[in-house]
């Protein structure tokens, strides 16, 4: 067991506990900046035309995929059962609930996040942040809180235009390719589907991961070491931290969705 150091666990454990603590202090930091990023609107729309409207093309394009696979999926699956008309309950209620907030949570890191990681890993990298701290200008106020912010207001917003997409997408294959009769897929849409139990649970869902997504994204460009191979690396842990943690905090969510 001579490759077993002790002290190596410790320093790793201490690093590690390090590491939340900042995490956590700039999460903090950033929420209580609220009041002061609202008196400062310009900033948070630039952010947000940043964000939202560069990411709207391929969040639309996916939704509308997304909507004609699902529509053909069920259509196969529910006519084992005799129940195609259920058709358009089943494409809304999986894209509001499940797939709308997931799927754009994922594309919104690797399209959006990974912008904002190597924005603020370019602003290290160059000493832009630290001119600004010479100058008493708060980076964080500045810089991390607008785009923060921005991320958290725009998620929500493209979730919602991917189940809409993906819900046109959805009746168009029925409807026109499968032969579903247009009253029965709405009709069955509108009586299957609640709006504070199913639209709003999709909506805190796309809420939650603006949150992670965002934070992931300034966390790792704002820690990024201030080189080349140090901003790439933040890149890609920004793909792959924010992933599992919308992954991981979707399960929790639906658990806790379905228990009340």
């Amino acid at each position: 067991m001579s490759w077993f150091q002790p002290a190596d666990v410790g320093f790793a454990v201490r690093g590690l506990l390090t590491r939340v603590g900042s995490a956590t202090r700039l999460f903090a930091r950033l929420v209580l900046l609220l009041p002061a990023t609202a008196r400062r609107p310009g900033l948070v729309r630039d952010q947000i035309h940043f964000l939202g409207n560069y990411s709207l093309g391929i969040i639309a394009v996916s939704g509308l995929f997304v909507g004609f696979v699902l529509a053909l999926q069920g259509y196969y699956t529910l006519q084992g059962f005799g129940s195609t008309e259920a058709l358009g309950q089943l494409v809304a209620l999986s894209l509001l609930r499940e797939l709308g907030p997931v799927i754009t949570a994922l594309l919104f890191a690797g399209r959006a996040g990974t912008s904002l990681t190597a924005e603020i890993g370019l602003m290290r990298a160059g000493e832009q942040l630290s001119a600004m701290e010479m100058m008493a200008v708060d980076p964080v106020r500045r810089i991390l809180a607008p785009r923060f912010w921005a991320g958290v207001i725009a998620m929500p917003v493209l979730a919602a235009v991917f189940s809409a997409v993906g819900v046109v997408g959805g009746w168009w294959v029925a409807v026109g390719m499968i032969g579903i009769d247009s009253g029965s897929f709405w009709s069955q849409m509108q009586g299957g589907v609640d709006v504070f139990r199913d639209v709003g649970n999709g909506v805190v869902k796309s809420v939650a991961f603006g949150f992670i997504v965002t934070f992931v994204a300034l966390l790792q460009g704002y820690t990024a070491k201030p080189t080349p191979e140090g901003v790439a690396r933040a890149t890609t842990r920004t793909v792959v931290v924010a992933s599992l943690s919308v992954l991981a905090m979707d399960f929790v969510l639906t658990a806790l969705m379905f228990s009340l």
